[in-house]
């Protein structure tokens, strides 16, 4: 598919970046992309402007180039920067990691723990000033992580680099969800610790991020709309006041969501309407469970609109949370625009870097700059 490069590594940046940070002093190139949750925080930031991405996920590239420009490359990153690449003072990206995380199988061969190795290629490429790996907190203890580390010797990928990593909750970053992610950032050799990126502000509710939004919700299917993105047909573009829609659900499932208090969960249904595998199990809690106006929401997830797999009922209506709730959680603003079906956008709301931890990492490594 189209990708606006560089003419070479020195090139000043892409003719495709986005006009929304043209004015931003640094650049910036987002691999595993997603829909673009750090390239939002990081332009949010007003000190980068992106000019290169690489996501393999259609849909989600297609979000990310109505949002930012067509300057990301639509494949697998291995087919990526093995020819011009633009130049960037920061490299960021969250490698896949499924086979790191608590609700997978943690299986330590899954092939997509080894894409951080296409991470490090393209960022020996680039020999950016810093760059930012975002992964879910298993990552730091896993072999992977330690072959890494094993790059920065002599002679490695990484070599002139030291890295350093740190535990980050989104809720330190005022976004309004329980996240904890590990951040690893790569810094040259001769520099000092930049250290973990301070907590920006108090923290944030369900009724600072949702108070304002219409809580009685009927729409269940996004508008017929479609649109060509580098090359691609795509479901949208749609506005974010437009994801916010429910799903249609059986009347058993209704009965259920009515049954459960505030603050409840599937622990305070009638025997009646339990299903079976829950009815001789204490654990979860969670499921079904109703999220609370005065605390941040949990870790917002790919089926965030799937009350039976988390916390994600909305705190008074007898419904799941909307995808605008959820991007919101999340921390995108209302101004973004998506595309894809309402699961492919799921994936990517549930996927995304929250906006506001991203640009608190910006303003981090910004200030190292000159």
């Amino acid at each position: 598919m189209s990708s606006v490069l560089a003419e070479s590594p020195a090139a000043e940046d892409s003719a495709g970046a986005s006009v929304t940070s043209a004015a931003a002093p640094f650049r910036v190139i987002d691999l595993f992309a997603g829909c673009g949750g750090l390239t939002t925080g990081f332009a949010a930031s007003g000190l980068f402007r992106p000019v290169a991405a690489v996501e393999h996920d259609v849909d989600a590239a297609a979000t990310y180039a109505v949002n930012f420009g067509e300057h990301v490359h639509v494949g697998d990153i291995r087919d990526w920067g093995t020819g011009r690449v633009p130049f960037a003072e920061v490299v960021v990206g969250g490698p896949p990691c499924q086979g790191f995380s608590a609700l997978g199988r943690k299986d330590p061969d899954d092939p997509r723990n080894a894409l951080w190795r296409e991470y490090l290629r393209i960022v020996a490429r680039v020999r950016p000033a810093f760059f930012v790996i975002e992964n879910v907190p298993p990552f730091l203890r896993s072999d992977q992580f330690a072959m890494l580390r094993a790059e920065t010797a002599e002679g490695g990928l990484l070599s002139g680099y030291r890295l350093e990593s740190h535990l980050v909750n989104a809720t330190d970053f005022g976004v309004p969800q329980r996240r904890k992610r590990a951040v690893v950032i790569g810094r040259p050799q001769g520099m000092g610790e930049l250290g973990s990126p301070v907590p920006t502000g108090a923290t944030a509710t369900l009724a600072d991020a949702l108070s304002d939004l219409p809580p009685v919700v009927t729409d269940i299917d996004l508008p017929s709309r479609r649109m060509v993105v580098n090359d691609w047909d795509v479901a949208g573009p749609f506005s974010s006041a437009e994801l916010h829609v429910t799903r249609e659900v059986s009347d058993v499932w209704r009965r259920r969501v009515e049954a459960i208090p505030p603050g409840g969960n599937r622990l305070d249904l009638p025997v009646e309407l339990q299903l079976d595998c829950w009815k001789n199990y204490r654990g979860a809690a969670d499921v079904m469970g109703r999220l609370s106006w005065h605390k941040p929401s949990v870790t917002i997830r790919t089926e965030f609109f799937k009350p039976e797999k988390g916390r994600y009922l909305h705190p008074d209506q007898h419904r799941a949370l909307t995808h605008l709730e959820a991007a919101r959680l999340q921390g995108f603003p209302d101004s973004f625009m998506w595309c894809g079906s309402k699961a492919s956008i799921a994936r990517q709301i549930g996927n995304a870097v929250p906006p506001l931890l991203a640009e608190a990492l910006a303003r981090h490594v910004g200030s190292h700059l000159s």
